[in-house]
């Protein structure tokens, strides 16, 4: 459905050229300099540009979105009509409105921007703005409440409308006192569930106990403020993560050192089943706390695995790809951000640190390894002929190793070339499906010697490849022999 101001604007001239000026809302620039996309996935259209290359982009068919030609990007309205209201009343040209001013004093900062651009280049203003405000049926709100409106939106940009630029993928730039630091949205829960459990109260005790996501914000909240009395219910989050045992162990060391601090002999049996017979004595626990604290720090991951867990999915991409673009040459720290956009789901930003941790790799086997992961993140992402380049390093790098030791990492390429083959074949890559089948075979010949265990194997996973080849696609992409037989082997 079409907005009615945007529809307005569309179908009335005039009121498309008094918004284009001068209050530089042009509908006939609706192009962006660059391809963009919201990380969301959320609908983007551009609906006007504004005299330097800026553009207003229409987001999920309701918000308005600005972005600059420098690279920024930032929420600007609710609605087209809040978009215009805010364009038309509070114009580009004043600058020394701010939220620190009252009704009157905004009043008096529009006035003097407005009192210029009379002079230098709007002489008939009152008149233009008059029947803008009129044709469009814009409401005559308070200053003050339009420029909170403002705000409020600008605050709201990440994460549902973080701005990428397509071919790279890097993020427009929104400034820091408009974004809220992730360990505060993620906190928030944890913080409230605390202060309750301070207070005695039982539902929240009952609810903690059966949710251990809000166990874990509650947890993080009491890690980083502590208060004298709360060794009871750290007790009751320890017990009850003793009793749970789940995968996570995050939650029960974070529990017993937190415990722990406070030395008490009768936790100890607690302690000693919450750290597999660590902590032996009071003693011990507290030193023990101390140094798994020390050895622990909270991280800019420790938000963001809290936030996929409370299911701020947005957040938690917002957040790696702020860190993303922020790294350099860091192998350790773009190792973590590939493996953490991963299990997000972002196969494209996982690719773009991958291809940046490849380009770090100087021995062979670390190349391999990390191509091979590549391979991975494109064909999830889609994008089987860059699927197939990195195939093409990992054997590149695969080759010079010594003989004897291509056994791990052969088998896990080989595994790859064989997912690219079905993948390119059920797309009706047959070309790429031929091609990659083939240096399959040959790495099966290649590390044959190795262990016949292990190409056994293999020649099985090939195999199970053909048979689940689209119907007709076999005979095409595959050549003749393989997946029937131990590829390459006479």
């Amino acid at each position: 459905m079409t907005d009615r101001v945007l529809e307005l604007l569309r179908t009335r001239p005039d009121l498309a050229d008094l918004a284009a000026f001068p209050f530089d809302f042009d509908i006939s620039r609706a192009c962006h300099v660059e391809a963009v996309h919201l990380a969301s996935g959320a609908s983007l259209e551009p609906i006007a540009g504004d005299d330097t290359g800026g553009t207003y982009f229409l987001c999920g068919g309701t918000a308005v979105l600005h972005a600059s030609s420098d690279g920024h990007a930032s929420l600007l309205a609710d609605s087209v009509s809040e978009a215009l209201e805010i364009l038309v009343r509070l114009p580009w040209w004043c600058e020394n409105v701010s939220a620190e001013l009252d009704e009157e004093g905004l009043l008096a900062a529009v006035q003097e921007g407005d009192d210029e651009a009379r002079e230098e280049f709007a002489p008939e203003l009152d008149a233009q703005r008059a029947a803008l405000t009129a044709g469009l049926g814009l409401p005559d709100r308070p200053l003050t409440e339009l420029h909170a409106l403002a705000e409020s939106a600008t605050r709201r940009t990440e994460p549902d409308h973080l701005l990428l630029n397509s071919d790279e993928l890097c993020a427009y730039q929104l400034e820091d006192s408009y974004r809220q630091p992730l360990r505060d949205i993620v906190l928030a829960p944890g913080r409230a569930a605390l202060e309750r459990l301070r207070s005695g109260d039982p539902a929240v005790r009952e609810e903690a106990a059966a949710d251990p996501v809000l166990r874990a914000g509650a947890l993080r909240a009491a890690r980083s403020d502590r208060h004298d009395g709360d060794l009871p219910l750290l007790r009751f989050l320890l017990e009850r993560e003793n009793d749970i045992r789940t995968e996570r162990f995050e939650e029960r060391w974070l529990a017993a050192m937190l415990v722990g601090f406070y030395g008490q002999d009768d936790d100890v049996p607690l302690l000693r089943a919450a750290t597999a017979g660590q902590i032996t004595d009071s003693a011990g626990a507290v030193e023990w706390a101390r140094t798994e604290e020390a050895r622990r720090p909270e991280n800019e991951f420790t938000w963001i695995d809290l936030a996929q867990r409370q299911g701020r999915v947005e957040h938690a991409r917002t957040a790696l790809i702020r860190l993303l673009d922020d790294t350099g040459p860091d192998a350790g720290r773009l190792r973590d951000l590939s493996r953490a956009l991963e299990r997000l789901g972002d196969h494209a930003q996982a690719a773009r640190a991958q291809f940046n941790l490849l380009s770090l790799q100087d021995a062979p086997e670390d190349r391999a390894r990390e191509a091979s992961v590549l391979a991975r993140l494109e064909r999830h992402k889609g994008d089987l002929p860059a699927a197939a380049r990195a195939l093409d390093r990992a054997r590149s790098a695969l080759d010079a190793f010594p003989p004897g030791k291509r056994l791990g990492l052969g088998r896990l390429i080989t595994e790859q070339h064989l997912e690219l083959t079905l993948a390119a074949a059920e797309s009706g890559a047959d070309e790429l499906a031929r091609a990659t089948m083939t240096h399959a075979r040959h790495l099966l010949a290649g590390i044959a010697k190795e262990s016949a265990k292990a190409l056994s194997a293999l020649s099985t996973r090939a195999r199970w490849t053909v048979a689940r080849l689209p119907s007709g696609n076999a005979s095409r992409a595959i050549p003749d022999g393989a997946g029937t037989s131990s590829p390459g082997i006479s």
